[in-house]
């Protein structure tokens, strides 16, 4: 099995499997994780296979039976759900006593951790994802909304900050209730919707995607490697390790994806992004906030 999650590697095997199986990929990853826990029965009806075909399917990821399938995705979940006080009390701490006490064995931990989890990411993201974002993201056709949760939101406001520089009709989804309805009930088919939600995923971000695509719009999703069940909802899933070396998950490499994002929006905008930059600092100047 590849680092990360079921999802994962279901995503990343799809390429590889054979019509019939890819059937039962893409019935596993709509209903995620909930599918998995499925009837073999169940799951070969809905994808309009065999129930062999689901076992082969298993077998490709690296399973030797159902059973083995399903006690992995317990496990997963055991993880997905974890809070910052579960992990408190469950981790093993380096600062637990003795020389481990040290900043110099925390700066050696931060390090390998923080480089571990970047490089894991950007090499397990996609390509056909980091594209279609890109696509979506520099289309000028279409309006951006961007929406985070607790901790996240910071994340929406940076890459939605950026994108603001170099594209127009980019706006934050408003914390107020009318206003965000307002939004919300506004949203067509030329809209994109750029959700971060990770572990302790937050429920009303699972409504406002799936509201999203039942209006044609599209959903860009930013989530850790557990998969937030937006995904079965999401246009493009751009998921990311959050190992730390605290109980808190770590936002670093989100911010590696997205910053790689804005560089290929940059690319996508060519001479287009450059006017929009100029454009920004003249009025910037002219009102005095330069």
């Amino acid at each position: 099995m590849a680092s990360g999650t079921l999802a994962d590697e279901i995503r990343l095997k799809l390429g590889e499997l054979s019509p019939a199986e890819r059937k039962v990929g893409r019935v596993m990853l709509a209903g995620y994780p909930a599918a998995g826990f499925e009837t073999i029965a169940t799951i070969a009806e809905r994808a309009a296979v065999s129930a062999p075909t689901v076992l082969r399917f298993v077998g490709r990821l690296g399973f030797r039976g159902y059973p083995d399938f399903q006690a992995a995705l317990r496990t997963e979940l055991d993880e997905r759900s974890a809070s910052p006080l579960s992990l408190y009390e469950s981790a093993v701490h380096t600062t637990s006593g003795g020389e481990d006490d040290s900043d110099q064995s925390l700066l050696q931990l931060g390090s390998r951790l923080f480089a571990t989890a970047l490089t894991q990411s950007l090499a397990e993201l996609p390509p056909h994802d980091v594209n279609r974002a890109t696509q979506l993201l520099a289309d000028p056709k279409r309006r951006i909304v961007l929406a985070g949760g607790r901790f996240t939101h910071l994340l929406a406001q940076y890459l939605g900050l950026h994108l603001m520089q170099l594209r127009d009709d980019v706006m934050f989804l408003p914390d107020r209730d009318v206003e965000r309805t307002s939004v919300l009930a506004a949203l067509t088919r030329r809209d994109v919707l750029v959700v971060f939600d990770y572990r302790r995923y937050e429920e009303d971000k699972v409504a406002m995607a799936q509201l999203v695509r039942e209006q044609g719009g599209k959903v860009v999703l930013f989530t850790d490697t557990w998969l937030s069940p937006v995904t079965a909802h999401a246009e493009v899933v751009l998921p990311s390790q959050v190992t730390s070396p605290s109980p808190y998950d770590s936002l670093v490499p989100t911010m590696a994806v997205i910053e790689t994002i804005v560089a290929a929006v940059i690319v996508s905008l060519g001479e287009a992004a450059h006017q929009r930059l100029r454009l920004g600092e003249d009025v910037a100047q002219r009102v005095g906030l330069v």
